[in-house]
C-alpha cells in the first residue's frame, strides 16, 4: 500500500495535478477486458459501437506490433502496404531530415499524412524532409509505449485540419497498466554489423472501477549498431566497380573511363573522385589518346607507393569505410501515466513521456582535395545567398610552388591541381543526431448538460543536437598549404587538424502546444436512429528554431544542415452530423474552419456514408475537401541548398552531348547546387479526394474490404527548378578554369571558357502544378478454429496505384505510377504500382507463429517529369548517378525488379508468465534490388533503394528474446 501511495503522488506532482482539458477524438477502441461500450474511432467525433466506419481504418494492435517480428515502430510502418513514394527512412542517410522516419500514405509524400499521437498533433521533426515538409518522426516512438496504431486511408481535413490529405497516422499510447512486465532481446545480421539489443520495463498500480484510478510507467532502451557499406561491398549493389557491368569504376581514385573492348582505357570525361595517395595533375599537359588525365607525365605522385600504372590498385584507392547502410542509433524512452475517476462519470488522464532518440549518420567522403569543384564559399542568411565570403583566390599551385610543408613542390612546369585524401582527417562527414521528443498532456471526459464533453491540452518538443565532423574548412586549408604549416603526407599538429577539419555543433528546436475542446450530443430521432451533433474548437501555437550552423553561417563550412526559423498559429472550429435516415444506412457530413496566421483562413468540408444491406455486404464512400497550410520552412525565414537530376549547362554543353564539338565534356551532366528561397504569399495546397468501398463478411472469421480512391492536389508548393515550366534558373557562376572539350571527332582538347561552371542557383518556392492519383486498397483476413489443432489467421493488405499523375502548369501531363518520380517531390525513392503484406499464423496452447511476407512491384528507373526518359541515361538523368558517365546505359539497368521478403516470429510460453520469443527477418536473405535512378540511399557507393528495400541491404536478422510479466 505504501507502494502504490508513493506512485500515486510522485506521478500526480509530476504532471502538476491539473484536472484540463483532454483528448482530441480517435482515442480508439477500448483496452482489453472493459465492457463494450460506445468509443471514438479515428476519423469521427461521434462515439459508437461498431468500429467498421464510413472510412477505410487499418488497426495495428499491440498483439499485432508483437508479431510483426520488428524491433522499432519506424521499421514497422515503413512496410505499411499504403506506404508509398517519398517515405523517408533511416536508410536515406543523405537526406535533409537524416537519422528520422517519416510516413507517405498513397506516395502523396510525408508532408501529406498527418501523424497524431492519442489523436493529438505533436511538434514535428526540427528538420524537414528536402528541407521543405513537416513530419513526425516515428522513429523515436517505443513499441511497449503503444497501446495500438490506426491508420486512416482517407482525406481527413474536415476533422484534423492541415496535412491530412492522404490519411492519418494515429499513434494511440498506453491509457493504464496494472502489474508488471519485463522484457529482453538481442539480435544481429548474417553479414556482419546492425546488432541490435532491446530491454524494456513496466509497472502499474490501482483500477479504474474499483480502486477509482490507475498509476504506471514503462521504460524501454534499444540500441542498434550500424552496418557499414563497407560490410555489403561484396554484393553489385554496393560495388563501386561498374566495368563488369559495362559502366565505369567510380572507386575513389578512379577517373570516369571509356575502356575498349579490351578492357583499356581510351578516354576520360575527368575525375570523378579523388585518389587516396595525394598527387598533382597537370590539366594543360599533353593528350594521350585524346585526353590529358590518361598521360602519366601529368602526374606527380607524391607517395611513392603509388603511381599511374597503380592507380587502380586496391593500395591506390580509398573505400568508403565510413558509410552507413545503416546508422547507429541508441534510443531510451520513458512514458508515465495517472488516470483518475472524479465522480459524475467524469474522467481526469495525465501522460508524461520522455523519448530519446541518438543516431550517427554518414553523408558522404568528403575529406578529400577538390579544387575542381570548388569556387569558394558563400553565406545563406535569411535564405539570402552571399557570395564569395572567406573566398579562396586560387586553388591552382604554381609550377615550382611548395604544396604544403615537408618539401614537396610542383614540379609538373604548369599550374597543377591537388587530388586525394587529406591525411589525418576523418574521411567522411558525419553528423552525430541526438534528438529528445517530451510531451506533457491532460485529458478530461465527462457529461455535463446533456453533452459528452472531450478536451485536452499539451505541450510538446523536440530538441535536436547536431555534431558535426568530417568537414572541412576550405579558406584554412588551402591558407595552411600555401603557408607549408599542412602537410598532405601526413604527422600533423593536432592543433593544425582541428583547424583545417573542425568540430562544431548545433542546436534545433520545434514547440507545439496545443488546446482541444470537443462537445457531443443526440438532438433528436431520426429515421431509424437518433441524430447526432459533434462540434469542437483547437487552438495550437507551433515553434521552430532550427538556426544555420555557425561555420556554415560565416561561409566556412558548406554542405552542413538546412535551417528554419519561424512560427505559426491555428485556430479551428468543426463539426459533425451523424443520422441513420434508414436502419442499413449511417451518414455523416462534417466541416472544419481554420484560421492560420501564415496565411490566412480555409474551409474543409466532407461527407461520407455506409450502407449495409445485409450482414453479409456493406458500402461505404465519401467526399473531403483537405488542405496543406505552408509551413515555416516555405514562408518563413529559412534556407537551404539541394541538387537534384543531372542537366547539361546551357552554355557550355548546350545539347547535352560529350562529342559534339565545342563542348566542355564535363559540363554536359552537371548536378548544380540550388539556394532554396522561400514564398510568404505562398497559398496552401488544396485537394479533393472521393472514396467509395465494399465491407464483406461472407460467413463467420471471414472479414474483407476493398476501397477504391481518388485523390486531387492542386496549387502544390514546390521548388521552381524542375516544377515550373520555362523556368530557367539565374546560374553564379565559377571563374573559368582550364578544361577539356571535344573535338567533335573523338577526341579533346584543353581551353578556358568564356565562363565557368556554374557554382549555384536560386529556386524560390511556388504554387503550380496538381498531382493526381487513384488506386485500390485491399483488407483480407480470415481465422480457421481448428479446435485441438488450434487456429490459423491469414490477413493480406494490400495496396495497387491504378495512376499517378503530375500535372505542370502548362498543362503537360506525366504518368509517374510505376516509374522513379517524381523525383523532384519524393527524393528519387520509386513509384511501384504494388505493395502487399500478407501474414499467417497459427496459435496451439503456448505456441504462436506468424509469418510475413512484403512485397513491391517491379519499377522503372526513369521520371519524365525531370527528363528522365531514356533508358540510356536514367542513372544520371534521374539520381544524377554517373555510373555509366561517357557511356551507354544497359538496357537491364532501366528497371528495378520487384522485391519480396519475409519475416518470421515464434513465441512460445514457458509458463504462464514466462515467453520465449525468437524471429527471423528476411528469412531467404533476399538482396535488393539494383536501383541506379535513386538519390535516396545510403550513399553514392551504394545503388539500391533504402526506403523501399532496406530489408534486402540489412540482409537475413536474428533475435530472440524473454517477457516476464508479474
Amino acid at each position: 500500500m505504501l507502494k502504490k501511495t508513493i506512485l500515486v503522488r510522485s506521478l500526480s506532482v509530476a504532471f502538476g495535478g491539473a484536472a484540463v482539458l483532454a483528448a482530441m477524438p480517435a482515442m480508439a477502441q477500448q483496452q482489453a477486458g472493459e465492457n463494450v461500450q460506445r468509443v471514438v474511432v479515428t476519423g469521427s467525433l461521434i462515439s459508437r459501437t461498431d468500429t467498421e466506419t464510413a472510412a477505410p481504418v487499418q488497426v495495428l494492435t499491440a498483439q499485432d506490433i508483437q508479431r510483426s517480428g520488428k524491433t522499432s515502430v519506424a521499421e514497422l510502418l515503413t512496410d505499411l502496404a499504403a506506404n508509398g513514394a517519398g517515405t523517408l527512412g533511416t536508410g536515406f542517410s543523405g537526406a535533409f531530415a537524416n537519422g528520422a522516419t517519416g510516413i507517405s500514405l498513397r506516395g502523396l509524400t510525408v508532408g501529406a499524412t498527418l501523424v497524431l499521437v492519442d489523436g493529438h498533433r505533436v511538434a514535428p521533426y526540427p528538420l524537414s524532409d528536402d528541407s521543405q515538409r513537416s513530419f513526425v518522426d516515428v522513429s523515436s516512438i517505443p513499441f511497449d509505449a503503444i497501446d495500438h496504431i490506426d491508420v486512416l486511408k482517407s482525406g481527413a481535413s474536415a476533422t484534423y485540419g492541415s496535412d491530412a490529405i492522404a490519411g492519418v497516422v494515429n499513434i494511440v499510447l498506453k491509457k493504464n497498466m496494472t502489474g508488471g512486465r519485463v522484457n529482453v532481446e538481442g539480435g544481429g545480421t548474417q553479414h556482419g554489423g546492425g546488432q541490435t539489443y532491446r530491454a524494456s520495463i513496466g509497472t502499474g498500480y490501482g483500477d479504474l472501477d474499483s480502486d477509482g484510478y490507475n498509476a504506471f510507467i514503462t521504460a524501454e532502451f534499444r540500441r542498434q549498431d550500424a552496418i557499414k557499406t563497407e560490410d555489403r561491398d561484396s554484393y553489385d549493389w554496393d560495388n563501386r566497380d561498374w566495368r563488369a557491368r559495362g559502366g565505369n569504376n567510380i572507386n575513389l581514385g578512379a577517373p570516369v573511363q571509356r575502356l575498349d573492348a579490351n578492357g583499356k582505357p581510351v578516354s576520360t570525361v575527368g575525375f570523378l573522385t579523388h585518389a587516396s595517395s595525394p598527387f598533382l595533375y597537370n590539366p594543360t599537359g599533353a593528350k594521350v589518346n585524346g585526353s590529358a588525365a590518361l598521360n602519366p607525365a601529368n602526374y606527380q605522385f607524391l607517395d611513392s607507393n603509388c603511381n599511374f600504372n597503380k592507380y587502380m590498385a586496391d593500395d591506390c584507392i580509398v573505400r568508403d569505410t565510413k558509410g552507413f547502410i545503416q546508422p547507429k542509433t541508441q534510443n531510451f524512452n520513458v512514458l508515465a501515466g495517472f488516470t483518475k475517476k472524479l465522480g459524475n462519470d467524469w474522467e481526469l488522464g495525465l501522460k508524461a513521456s520522455l523519448f530519446r532518440r541518438d543516431s550517427l549518420n554518414n553523408r558522404g567522403m568528403g575529406a578529400v582535395y577538390s579544387p575542381a569543384s570548388f569556387g569558394g564559399n558563400t553565406t545563406l542568411v535569411n535564405g539570402v545567398l552571399t557570395p564569395g565570403v572567406n573566398r579562396i583566390a586560387s586553388t591552382l599551385f604554381a609550377a615550382g610552388a611548395p604544396v604544403g610543408g615537408g618539401g614537396i613542390v610542383n614540379n609538373l612546369g604548369s599550374p597543377a591541381r591537388l587530388y586525394g585524401y587529406i591525411p589525418g582527417v576523418d574521411g567522411t562527414n558525419t553528423l552525430d543526431n541526438s534528438s529528445k521528443t517530451t510531451r506533457f498532456a491532460a485529458d478530461i471526459k465527462g457529461t455535463a448538460a446533456g453533452w459528452d464533453i472531450n478536451g485536452g491540452v499539451g505541450m510538446t518538443e523536440v530538441k535536436s543536437d547536431i555534431n558535426y565532423s568530417g568537414y572541412i574548412d576550405r579558406p584554412a586549408l588551402y591558407s595552411a598549404l600555401n603557408n607549408g604549416s599542412f602537410n598532405v603526407l601526413g604527422a600533423n599538429d593536432p592543433a593544425i587538424l582541428n583547424m583545417v577539419s573542425p568540430h562544431f555543433s548545433n542546436e534545433l528546436t520545434s514547440k507545439l502546444n496545443y488546446l482541444d475542446l470537443i462537445g457531443s450530443r443526440e438532438l433528436m430521432q431520426l429515421g431509424e436512429g437518433p441524430l447526432a451533433l459533434a462540434v469542437g474548437t483547437h487552438w495550437h501555437k507551433r515553434k521552430q528554431n532550427s538556426p544555420p550552423a555557425d561555420r556554415t553561417l560565416t561561409g566556412q563550412v558548406a554542405s552542413t544542415s538546412a535551417f528554419v526559423i519561424g512560427d505559426e498559429t491555428n485556430t479551428a472550429v468543426f463539426a459533425e452530423l451523424q443520422a441513420n435516415p434508414l436502419k442499413s444506412l449511417e451518414a455523416h457530413v462534417s466541416a472544419r474552419y481554420d484560421h492560420y496566421s501564415s496565411y490566412g483562413h480555409s474551409f474543409t468540408p466532407a461527407a461520407n456514408f455506409k450502407w449495409t444491406p445485409t450482414k453479409q455486404i456493406g458500402f461505404r464512400g465519401g467526399i473531403a475537401k483537405g488542405f496543406r497550410a505552408p509551413n515555416p520552412a516555405e514562408v518563413g525565414n529559412a534556407g537551404s541548398f539541394f541538387t537534384f537530376n543531372a542537366i547539361p549547362d546551357p552554355i557550355l554543353c548546350p545539347d547535352g552531348k560529350t562529342t559534339t564539338a565545342g563542348n566542355q565534356i564535363n559540363a554536359c551532366a552537371i548536378a548544380p547546387p540550388y539556394v532554396q528561397i522561400t514564398n510568404k504569399d505562398l497559398a496552401p495546397e488544396k485537394s479533393t479526394s472521393y472514396n467509395l468501398g465494399m465491407i464483406l463478411e461472407p460467413v463467420k472469421d471471414l472479414n474483407a474490404t476493398l476501397d477504391y480512391y481518388h485523390i486531387e492536389v492542386k496549387n502544390q508548393i514546390v521548388t521552381a527548378a524542375g516544377n515550373l515550366p520555362g523556368f530557367v534558373p539565374n546560374f553564379v557562376r565559377n571563374a573559368p578554369a582550364p578544361t577539356e572539350f571535344s573535338d567533335g571527332n573523338g577526341g579533346t582538347y584543353v581551353a578556358t571558357a568564356a565562363v565557368g561552371l556554374p557554382a549555384y542557383a536560386q529556386s524560390p518556392y511556388v504554387n503550380t502544378g496538381s498531382t493526381k492519383t487513384s488506386g485500390i486498397e485491399a483488407d483480407i483476413g480470415y481465422k480457421w478454429r481448428m479446435g485441438e489443432m488450434g487456429t490459423l489467421r491469414a490477413n493480406l493488405s494490400a495496396a495497387h496505384t491504378i495512376s499517378y499523375k503530375q500535372i505542370a502548369a502548362d498543362g503537360t501531363v506525366w504518368s509517374m505510377a510505376g516509374t522513379q518520380g517524381p523525383s523532384v517531390v519524393g527524393g528519387a525513392t520509386g513509384n511501384p504500382k504494388d505493395r502487399a503484406q500478407f501474414t499467417l499464423g497459427y496459435i496451439r496452447g503456448p505456441l504462436d507463429v506468424s509469418a510475413t511476407m512484403n512485397y513491391t512491384s517491379s519499377f522503372s528507373t526513369l521520371d519524365p517529369s525531370v527528363g528522365g526518359t531514356s533508358c540510356d541515361s536514367s542513372a544520371a538523368d534521374v539520381g544524377g548517378r554517373l555510373y555509366f558517365q561517357g557511356v551507354t546505359q544497359p538496357a537491364n539497368y532501366c528497371r528495378v525488379s520487384s522485391f519480396t521478403t519475409t519475416n518470421l516470429n515464434v513465441v512460445y510460453k514457458l509458463t504462464k508468465d514466462l515467453s520465449l520469443r525468437g524471429a527471423i527477418l528476411n528469412v531467404f536473405d533476399r538482396q535488393p534490388p539494383i536501383d541506379v535512378g535513386t538519390y535516396g540511399n545510403a550513399s553514392a557507393q551504394t545503388a539500391y533503394n533504402a526506403s523501399l528495400h532496406q530489408a534486402g541491404a540489412v540482409g537475413r536478422f536474428f533475435s530472440m528474446g524473454l517477457t516476464y510479466q508479474f
